[in-house]
């Protein structure tokens, strides 16, 4: 018999009570992993009997043992058949076990919904589009004049922005340290790129100069990273960077327009071109801030409690990846972990409320998941992983990697559907016209897809912004 009892707008109390049939099968797994995991005098590994086993570790633990192994099939089971869909593992919140009986209770949580989705269609959203001014241009030109700059060797000393031809030698404990060292190292001043006190001691240094001080080995440099090392540096030359003057004939040369006026034109549309298209983000930010901050919703604490688990997880794992651990992080980053818990917190909460919107949103729109947007997303991501996408796609059904993938496809969808319904305005309520949108007219083509965040994943060849030109 199942009881379902409302405990919370999307929590449920479920009580089971377990048949006999049940809690036999539970003795019978109990007793086998029992003695799987302890060694029962002349029977093998898994083998005894569960008079034996219960016997061995007592009839009252015993039976807390089976009760444990008879609980999911019945639980599944029972919320099968109230129909019920768990967002996260339910948790028993009492067993009651008398006069042979056992009933359980179960509290489940469900996933969320909005009763109503806050209004987007015609929203007028603020976006602020700096104009490009000649400083801007003027910027950008001195950013190119630097990236086509040579080096030339300089008979003085040299100070930041020179670049010096060294060789350095470390020791380590009275030992030289390879990874430490290098030859014909060409090393610009004021970089701070290397090792800790390398451009005090460069500065004012010519060519034959050899300068030592006492530094630490920077992380990524093998495990004696942190360890302190005497630096030895021999400077063979000094290098001035020489920059191109702007003409005619540079810029023809660099960009193939014509003169330096064509030049400052064909910059300042692009860069307002950029800042333009930038404006989507703005528009996706604001209006997602909006929707979120109208929304009538308090998420259940088992789910905030899993989403923070996956937070810190995802966190933990990219920290890994270089080499920090999560102490080490919050010793670095001066951070408290009473405080560094509550942003997680806010950010699982944020996550959730999200998703919660943009499901609602598809579910309004009618929006759903293609297999052809599907294979295409898998395609993309086995590309970028540089595996074959058969390969990719085996991996991610082994667990619930294509549920996800289809999901974060739709979410993306839906923010798409936002964007195409409200109305970018300017501070004085002005429409402005912004320009289109990838992904805002249909299927991307075939070298876009989507990551599981749901962004982009790989753009134009060229890119949606040009590539001389930063912002």
């Amino acid at each position: 018999m199942v009881e379902v009892t409302e405990v919370g707008r999307f929590e449920r109390a479920v009580t089971v009570t377990l048949p006999p049939e049940a809690i036999e099968t539970g003795r019978r797994k109990a007793a086998a992993r029992l003695s799987q995991d302890a060694k029962v005098k002349g029977f093998r590994p898994g083998k005894a009997p569960v008079k034996v086993v219960e016997s061995m570790i007592g009839a009252e633990q015993f039976r807390r043992e089976a009760i444990e192994e008879a609980l999911p099939p019945v639980v599944t089971a029972a919320l099968d058949e109230a129909g019920l869909q768990p967002a996260v593992t339910p948790r028993v919140i009492d067993i009651a076990d008398a006069d042979g009986e056992v009933a359980v209770k179960v509290q489940v949580t469900l996933w969320p919904t909005l009763d109503e989705v806050p209004e987007y269609a015609g929203k007028s959203v603020a976006v602020e589009i700096p104009e490009v001014g000649p400083e801007d241009v003027d910027e950008q030109i001195e950013r190119m004049r630097h990236q086509f700059a040579t080096l030339e060797d300089v008979g003085r000393e040299g100070f930041d922005g020179d670049f010096v031809l060294i060789d350095v030698a470390t020791t380590l404990a009275g030992s030289e340290y390879a990874p430490g060292s290098a030859k014909d190292l060409l090393y610009e001043i004021g970089s701070g790129s290397f090792l800790e006190g390398m451009d005090e001691s460069l500065r004012g240094a010519g060519a034959g100069s050899i300068v030592s001080f006492q530094s630490r080995l920077p992380e990524g440099l093998g495990p004696e990273a942190g360890e302190e090392v005497g630096v030895r540096i021999l400077v063979k030359q000094v290098k001035a960077k020489r920059l191109p003057v702007v003409s005619d004939e540079w810029v023809a040369e660099v960009s193939g327009l014509e003169g330096v006026e064509a030049m400052r034109s064909d910059l300042m549309e692009q860069m307002t071109d950029i800042r333009r298209r930038s404006a989507w983000r703005q528009v996706e930010e604001r209006v997602l801030a909006d929707l979120i901050d109208a929304m009538s919703l308090d998420v259940p604490e088992a789910l905030v409690d899993a989403e923070m688990e996956s937070v810190l997880h995802r966190f933990a794992h990219r920290l890994e990846g270089q080499g920090v651990g999560l102490d080490q992080y919050l010793q670095l980053t001066g951070q408290d972990e009473s405080a560094f818990v509550a942003d997680l917190r806010s950010q699982a909460v944020l996550n959730l409320k999200t998703r919660v919107l943009l499901e609602s949103v598809a579910d309004q729109e009618g929006i759903t998941v293609t297999a052809e947007e599907l294979e295409h997303a898998v395609n993309t991501l086995a590309r970028a992983a540089k595996v074959p996408a058969d390969e990719y796609l085996e991996a991610l059904t082994r667990g619930d990697g294509v549920v996800a993938l289809a999901g974060d496809i739709l979410r993306r969808k839906a923010v798409d559907r936002i964007l195409d319904l409200v109305v970018p305005v300017d501070a004085g309520g002005a429409a402005v016209e912004l320009p289109a949108r990838h992904g805002s007219d249909g299927p991307k083509d075939a070298e876009e897809g989507t990551e599981p965040d749901g962004s982009a994943l790989v753009e134009d060849e060229d890119g949606p912004e040009p590539v001389e030109v930063q912002e």
